[in-house]
């Protein structure tokens, strides 16, 4: 098929992605102009929505073509969206270029990387062996209970399993492919409640003021050193995020507390052990934990993969990439249990924020660095 130059810019195809509002978690439109962008080169498209509130429904969308035998490899994103906020210069759902600059909601976070790598497709050769597939979800900014872990579910009823992954998070700092993420903590979240008696401050005999008994699990809590961190990873940290009794009155003892901690974790834990760990303090003083891990731990050690996206950002950037395992968590978390998989995108410095932005340049180079690495992992 001949190409147009819209149907072949990532900063064009960019546009109409941001055009296409998808606030977490998404559904609708967005998977409507993404399918259209990857029928026309040949690929099978399987969208399904599903999940329900408050964390559903999500659409996801999953896309693969085979040319012939050969590796697999996957690109792996998000086409959802945090909520805009007020105080944009501009419409945040409507794109619009300053100078050298996109300016929208998910414009490197990450509808530009989707974008990229759709531009990348239109530029690969013809005899290019294997499988390329693209794991689309609408459910990564938010709770990410129906997103890539359905979209691998999906994966394995069609029989694809991806030999290597690339995941087009925004993990620049200063300048398009200084960071190449290998890895990520795990983290996970803990509820603490410690039951006691309400009564009259003045009668304390008469009650059971749970307040002393959650400060001393807080404090056991705070003394912990998880560890000293390690070749790749920084230190494991645990932070109180959140303390309530829920007592508007001066004279009254509680009848229950809580509080509320976040662990971040590397990969000398396990968040069931940790869960484990905390739930064992909060017991000797009468207190019970509900947790939710979020994610464990993975690394892609160094190595074919890293040096092959290395490699294609030294070609077109001169830039020399750092491997980092630092930040929040991303769904590589899921991915990994599938095979290698790193993660590389656009400069994060205004994802989330007011104003969103892209360099231009960078979607453009992006594009040919997406395509040198489908390049070398399906000739590899």
């Amino acid at each position: 098929m001949t190409k147009t130059s819209t149907e072949a810019d990532p900063i064009s195809i960019t546009e109409r992605l941001i055009a296409a509002p998808s606030i977490t978690p998404a559904t609708g439109e967005v998977f409507a102009v993404l399918e259209a962008m990857l029928k026309p080169l040949g690929f099978t498209i399987d969208r399904f929505v599903t999940g329900e509130a408050p964390d559903g429904p999500v659409e996801n969308l999953l896309a693969w073509r085979t040319t012939g035998p050969g590796p697999h490899f996957a690109f792996a994103g998000h086409l959802d969206v945090v909520p805009p906020g007020n105080g944009w210069a501009s419409d945040p759902f409507v794109p619009e270029r300053r100078g050298e600059l996109l300016y929208g909601r998910g414009a490197v976070d990450m509808k530009g990387a989707i974008a990229a790598y759709v531009a990348a497709l239109h530029d690969l050769p013809e005899d290019l062996p294997g499988t390329i597939s693209l794991i689309i979800t609408g459910d990564e900014e938010g709770a990410a209970v129906y997103g890539t872990l359905a979209l691998m579910d999906r994966m394995a009823a069609h029989g694809l399993r991806p030999d290597l992954c690339l995941v087009g998070e925004p993990t620049s700092s200063q300048r398009l492919g200084d960071v190449v993420k290998i890895g990520r903590r795990g983290s996970v979240n803990m509820w603490i409640n410690v039951g006691g008696v309400q009564g009259h401050v003045a009668y304390p005999h008469l009650a059971d003021n749970p307040i002393p008994r959650l400060i001393r699990i807080l404090s056991a809590i705070d003394a912990i050193v998880l560890d000293e961190g390690n070749d790749w990873f920084q230190a494991s940290n645990i932070e109180v995020t959140n303390l309530d009794v829920g007592n508007p009155t001066t004279n009254v003892i509680p009848a229950a507390a809580q509080a509320r901690i976040s662990i971040r974790f590397n990969n000398e834990h396990s968040g069931a052990e940790l869960v484990e760990r905390i739930t064992a303090i909060a017991a000797a003083e009468g207190g019970t934990v509900e947790a939710r891990i979020s994610g464990e731990p993975f690394l892609t050690q160094p190595g074919a993969l890293s040096d092959l996206v290395a490699g294609a950002i030294r070609e077109v950037t001169k830039v020399e990439a750092e491997l980092s395992t630092t930040g929040g968590t991303s769904d590589a978390r899921f991915l990994s249990r599938l095979c290698p998989v790193v993660e590389f995108g656009l400069n994060n410095a205004t994802m989330h924020k007011l104003d969103e932005a892209v360099a231009l340049a960078d979607l453009r180079d992006l594009t040919q660095i997406y395509r040198l690495v489908t390049v070398g992992a399906l000739r590899a």
